[in-house]
């Protein structure tokens, strides 16, 4: 039985680029770094850069994407300053809960998000995807 995301696991082209993308412009907590990786927090959820140079940089069009929960005020704070931190939006947020989707350096899709996922069912509930079904 699944009790949540254990880790989440990153092949990176440069280790010190999105080290410091996700330790500076994301705030993750770095907990450990070595030549070929690192550990870092992302809030209480545990993430691994793991360097791998022969990384293909060609961007997923599908909509496998890693979500972070934010607050709103750094949800804010990170739109306000895209240009600035030279971040590229690979969609616009259609869905429940205020989200920024950004492409980090290695063009992996992630997702800021206000909300979870408590709200967003309560949210569809009101407004149901075409057939769907809940399990509560």
């Amino acid at each position: 039985m699944l009790q949540g995301l254990n880790h989440l696991t990153l092949s990176v082209s440069c280790l010190e680029t999105s080290f410091n993308f996700y330790t500076q412009t994301l705030s993750c907590q770095p907990l450990a770094k070595w030549k070929r990786g690192a550990y870092l927090l992302a809030g209480d959820s545990w993430l691994c850069l793991s360097l791998n140079r022969d990384r293909d940089y060609s961007r997923s069009s599908d909509y496998t994407h890693i979500a972070f929960t934010v607050s709103p005020e750094s949800l804010r704070q990170c739109r306000q300053n895209i240009n600035q931190l030279n971040l590229q939006l690979w969609q616009e947020n259609t869905s429940e809960g205020e989200s920024l989707y950004i492409l980090d350096p290695d063009n992996y899709q992630l997702e800021l998000h206000v909300g979870n996922w408590q709200t967003r069912l309560a949210a569809i509930k009101k407004n149901p995807y075409e057939d769907m079904i809940f399990f509560d």
